[in-house]
C-alpha cells in the first residue's frame, strides 16, 4: 500500500507547493507507508487529516521552520546530538507539541536532511508567506542561533547561513549582530538586555523605550494570534514577550528610567 503514502505525501506537498511542500510529502508520505507496515492505517489516517486540517500557514510555519533548521544544524557535515537535542527542547519546551507532532516534526527534520531544495530556497517561500509577520521571522533567526550555538560553537558556515536567511527576510542587520553576541558567535558581546531590545547601549532612553514598545507589540501572543498562528506555536512568542518586559526593567533599572 506504499502508493497510498506517495498520495497522501502528494496531496500534502500540493497544499502550498516549492520545496517546502516536497519536504512535507517526503516526510508525511513516509510516516503513511510506515502505518501500513505495522496495520494502523485507519488510526494513521485520522492523524493525517488532523494534520491536513490545520490552517495552511501553520503547516507551512511548520515544515518551513523544521526544513530550516535541519540545513542549519547540518551545516557543518552532520547532525551533532547537541544540536538535534536542542531542536527537540524546542519543540518540547517552547512548542509543547504533543508526541505524535513531535514525530511529525522530527520527520519533517530528517526529511530536509537528505531531501531537495537548497536553505535560501526554504527561506524564500518561508518569507513569501511570512513577510506580513516580522515577529516571527526574527523569533527564526534566534531559533537558528540556539540550534547553531549548541555544540559550544557557532561555526563560520552557520553564521553566514543565518545571515543569509536574515537578509531574504529583510531584517536589519543591527538585529543579527544583536542575536550572534547573545548566544556567543560574535567577540564584540554587548549587554544581553540591550540585545534582547535589539540596541546599542549608545541608544536613548527614547530609543530604548521605541525599542521596548515596538518589541512588546509585535511579540504579544495576541498579536500571534491574530495572524492565524495556534496555541502550540505561541510558547516560544510568550516566553520571548517576558524575556523582552525583563530586558527592559533591566535597562530601566540601570538608568533611573521612569
Amino acid at each position: 500500500m506504499a502508493w497510498l503514502g506517495k498520495l497522501f505525501g502528494g496531496t500534502v506537498g500540493f497544499m502550498f507547493g516549492g520545496p517546502l511542500g516536497m519536504i512535507a510529502g517526503i516526510a508525511f508520505g513516509h510516516m503513511f507507508d510506515k502505518a501500513g507496515e505495522v496495520g494502523a492505517q485507519s488510526s494513521q489516517r485520522t492523524q493525517f487529516n488532523s494534520y491536513t486540517s490545520l490552517d495552511r500557514e501553520q503547516m507551512l510555519f511548520f515544515v518551513g521552520a523544521f526544513s530550516m533548521l535541519a540545513r542549519i544544524a547540518s551545516a557543518d557535515g552532520s547532525v551533532s546530538s547537541r544540536e538535534r537535542q536542542k531542536v527537540v527542547e524546542f519543540i518540547r519546551q517552547d512548542l509543547r507539541l504533543g508526541l505524535r507532532e513531535e514525530e511529525a516534526a522530527l520527520k519533517v527534520f530528517d526529511a530536509a536532511l537528505s531531501g531537495g531544495g537548497t536553505f535560501d530556497q526554504f527561506a524564500i517561500q518561508f518569507y513569501q508567506n511570512f513577510s506580513h509577520a516580522s515577529n516571527i521571522l526574527q523569533l527564526m533567526i534566534d531559533i537558528f542561533y540556539r540550534v547553531a550555538a549548541a555544540d559550544g560553537q557557532i561555526s563560520q558556515r552557520e553564521e553566514d547561513m543565518i545571515r543569509r536567511a536574515s537578509q531574504i527576510f529583510h531584517l536589519p542587520e543591527s538585529f543579527v549582530d544583536m542575536l550572534c553576541s547573545r548566544y556567543g558567535g560574535c567577540t564584540n558581546a554587548s549587554d544581553k538586555a540591550y540585545a534582547t531590545l535589539n540596541i546599542s547601549r549608545s541608544a536613548t532612553d527614547d530609543e530604548v523605550k521605541r525599542a521596548y514598545r515596538k518589541l512588546s507589540i509585535e511579540f504579544h501572543p495576541d498579536s500571534l494570534a491574530s495572524k492565524g498562528m495556534g496555541e502550540e506555536f505561541l510558547t516560544h512568542a510568550t516566553a520571548k514577550f517576558r524575556e523582552i518586559q525583563a530586558a527592559y526593567e533591566s535597562i530601566k533599572k540601570e538608568r533611573g528610567i521612569k
